[in-house]
C-alpha cells in the first residue's frame, strides 16, 4: 500500500495563515524523508481557517524543495479556471518537476457563495459543463486538438513535457464513472464524506475505466483523516480539534481549528459528543 498526504494548509486558533504555508512546506519535507508517495495540496476560499488558497503555487515551491515525492493538487476547483489555463499550469509544473506532477481535479467550489462569485468575476458559475471542460483540458495537456470550437485553434504551452498524472476527485457514482471514462485516477473523499464509501463505487470506476495517456490501469486513492500518536490517549487528544471541526461544519460554521488545549477544556452538548 501507498502512503500519501494530502494538505488543507490549516489555520490553527493562534497561529497564522503565513505560519500554515510554512507547516506544509515542513510536511512535505517529512514526508519524502520518511517515504511516502504523495503530497497534495487542496484549494479553499474566504476561508480564515485554510491558508491553501493556490495549491499550484505551493506545488511549485514544494518541487524546488523536494527530489522525490509526488506533488499535486487535492484539487483544483475546476469550475474557476479555464481549461487551457489549467493545462498550461500543470504543464509548466510537470516541465519543472517531470515525472512529479499531479493534475488533481474536483467539481466543488472550494468555498462559500461570495468567493464564487467573485472568482467567477459577478458571472453566472458554470456549474453545467465540467465534464466537458475536464475533457478539454486533458486534451490539451496532452497536445491533442479538443472537440470545441473555442479551443481547437490555441495550444497549451510548454508543449511535449512529461505528462502529468491525472486524477477525478469525487464521492459519488458519477464522478467515479467519468473518471474511468477518462482514463483518470479516482480518489474519494472520505475524510469528510464519512461512511459514504461503498466497494460499488470502486468497482463502477473499474468497470469504465478506458485506459489514456495519462493512466494505463485503474488507480484508486482514499484520503481518511488519521492522527496519529505514541498512545490511543495522545491520538484522542490531538484528535479531537478535527472531531469539533466536523460538528462546527455541520452547523455551518468554519472556524480556525482549535489547538488541543483549547478543545480539550470545549463545553461539548450531549449531542455533540455522540457525534464524535
Amino acid at each position: 500500500m501507498r502512503l500519501s498526504v494530502l494538505d488543507q494548509a490549516p489555520i490553527t486558533s493562534g497561529s497564522t495563515p503565513q505560519s500554515a504555508i510554512e507547516k506544509a512546506v515542513e510536511l512535505a519535507e517529512v514526508a519524502e524523508e520518511l517515504g511516502y508517495s504523495r503530497m497534495w495540496m487542496a484549494e479553499h476560499h474566504g476561508s480564515d481557517s485554510f491558508a491553501s488558497s493556490a495549491p499550484e503555487i505551493i506545488l511549485a515551491y514544494l518541487a524546488a524543495r523536494t527530489c522525490r515525492i509526488r506533488l499535486g493538487t487535492g484539487g483544483t476547483m475546476m469550475m474557476h479556471y479555464s481549461p487551457l489555463k489549467m493545462a498550461e499550469v500543470f504543464k509548466t509544473l510537470s516541465a519543472l518537476a517531470p515525472g512529479r506532477i499531479d493534475y488533481g481535479v474536483g467539481r466543488a467550489p472550494g468555498g462559500d457563495q461570495r468567493s464564487i462569485y467573485a472568482l467567477s468575476q459577478g458571472n453566472k458559475p458554470n456549474f453545467d459543463q465540467l465534464y466537458d471542460n475536464l475533457e478539454v483540458a486533458l486534451d490539451l495537456i496532452k497536445n491533442t486538438i479538443p472537440d470545441n470550437s473555442l479551443y481547437r485553434y490555441t495550444i497549451a504551452s510548454p508543449e511535449n513535457v512529461t505528462l502529468p498524472e491525472a486524477w477525478l476527485l469525487g464521492s459519488s457514482g458519477d464522478s467515479a464513472i467519468q473518471a474511468g471514462r477518462m482514463g483518470m485516477g479516482y480518489s474519494f473523499a472520505q475524510f469528510f464524506m464519512l461512511g459514504a464509501m461503498r466497494k460499488e463505487l470502486f468497482d463502477l470506476y473499474r468497470s469504465s475505466f478506458v485506459p489514456s495517456e495519462f493512466m494505463a490501469e485503474p488507480d484508486i486513492s482514499v484520503a481518511y483523516l488519521v492522527t496519529v500518536a505514541e498512545t490511543t490517549e495522545e491520538a484522542e487528544f490531538q484528535a479531537k480539534p478535527q472531531d469539533i471541526a466536523r460538528i462546527r461544519l455541520n452547523q455551518g460554521r468554519m472556524e480556525p481549528l482549535m489547538t488541543p488545549e483549547e478543545a480539550e477544556d470545549y463545553p461539548l452538548s450531549d449531542d455533540e459528543r455522540q457525534a464524535i
